[in-house]
């Protein structure tokens, strides 16, 4: 079997580490890839927005399933134009999509199927944005209705950071906002593989870091570090969170007709009135992948296969926890400079690479977040504790990671 993964960050060099562990597996090709996977994929110079070439390269390839990693590609109809050229593909269509790509039509969708989450408005304009603001106080959370990389949520604890959000939101012409109630408790993620109105949810649930610095500080990321699993949130919330919140949205999407296939991310929050959504995605959380794909044992062709037949799956797991720290670029998630020297990387397995290219002989950064170092033990403080001794091996003045990664597991 040739599979062609989609994507160019960590969660993908997770993806194609993941697929080629399969023994069904014979070749596995990725666009645009980044250097450090060239030693376990095939790497292909087309960008992930040439929808063209990526059919013509998967038809002449003779590829037989496409997994398409990010966001973007999802919402720009990838999928779609893949399986309209007879090509499967593991990644939900463009209207599907907008799980992710609209906060709004998420909302919309709980809203009419009774899904638990938090109370919202969404908003055209800015004048009325500022008015709501004043009228229903602080905490509130704000949030862009469409892709920003993981940024675009803001917590405002005070009407000056909410101000400063919806000035922030409202500068692009046309904007739509969601304002949500602040709901106080533990964030967590679970992945769920979907194929309309059938699922296999893991039953391995991840945490991840948002904010970017120490003590849950500093502006949203992308995410900052995960692990798993995370044995503080029982084994009840996470079968409420099935039954009150995955099957209905699964059964939800099916009556819209959405035609669901591929992984959909429920970032959920344990509340004292249960487990209710934070957000969807329509893809695997980068971070999240990274630990729960080094964890898990399952076969992910035949993980897919099932899902694609409709047959259940009983999931398999190391008997061992991950923690994931996440190496970013000074100044993530604001401005920051690329080209700074990373020392002690050498394709070695527990490192993950979002954002790493060779000049001159050199490892450089060339994104935000940077890289990832994976450690593992038999609980969380030995996989902790192994993390960041595989930070302090990689030497560079350009780079900055949390120092309290699953801390809240302990």
């Amino acid at each position: 079997m040739k599979v062609l993964v989609i994507g160019s960050g960590g969660r993908e060099h997770a993806l194609i580490r993941k697929i080629g562990q399969s023994e069904r597996v014979e070749e596995v090709f990725v666009i645009r890839g980044n250097e450090a996977m060239a030693r376990e994929a095939t790497v292909v110079d087309i960008a992930e927005n040439d929808q063209e070439k990526i059919v013509n390269f998967a038809k002449d390839n003779q590829i037989d399933i496409v997994v398409v990693g990010p966001e973007q590609p999802l919402i720009d109809g990838l999928s779609d134009r893949l399986t309209a050229a007879g090509i499967k593909t593991f990644g939900p269509n463009a209207r599907a999509a907008q799980m992710e790509g609209s906060k709004d039509f998420a909302k919309v969708l709980m809203a009419k199927y009774d899904i638990p989450t938090a109370n919202y408005e969404t908003i055209d304009n800015k004048e009325d944005a500022l008015a709501y603001v004043k009228a229903q106080g602080t905490p509130i959370v704000i949030k862009y209705d469409g892709l920003a990389a993981g940024k675009g949520v803001v917590v405002a604890m005070d009407e000056t950071m909410a101000n400063e959000a919806i000035n922030d939101f409202y500068a692009e012409e046309g904007a739509k906002v969601v304002f949500e109630e602040y709901l106080e408790g533990e964030e967590f993620s679970l992945m769920v593989f979907v194929n309309d109105d059938f699922c296999i949810p893991f039953d391995t649930i991840a945490q991840d870091h948002k904010r970017a610095y120490d003590g849950d500080a500093g502006p949203n990321t992308g995410g900052m570090g995960a692990y798993c699993p995370v044995n503080h949130i029982s084994e009840k919330i996470i079968e409420r969170t099935n039954n009150e919140i995955v099957y209905p949205v699964v059964e939800a999407m099916h009556k819209e007709g959405l035609n669901y296939f591929g992984i959909l991310y429920v970032g959920a929050i344990v509340t004292a009135d249960g487990p209710k959504v934070i957000e969807f995605n329509a893809r695997f959380g980068d971070p999240e992948a990274q630990v729960l794909l080094r964890r898990l044992d399952t076969d992910f062709i035949e993980l897919i296969e099932a899902v694609d037949q409709k047959q259940p799956l009983d999931l398999v797991w190391q008997n061992k926890t991950i923690c994931g720290v996440v190496l970013a670029s000074n100044g993530y998630p604001g401005n920051y400079d690329k080209g700074h020297v990373v020392e002690g990387y050498d394709y070695q397995k527990d490192y993950i690479v979002s954002a790493l290219k060779q000049v001159d002989g050199q490892w450089v950064t060339n994104g935000g977040r940077v890289m990832i170092a994976l450690g593992e033990g038999q609980d969380l403080q030995e996989a902790r504790v192994n993390s960041y001794k595989l930070v302090e091996h990689i030497k560079s003045k350009g780079l900055f990671y949390r120092n309290d990664i699953g801390n809240k597991g302990l």
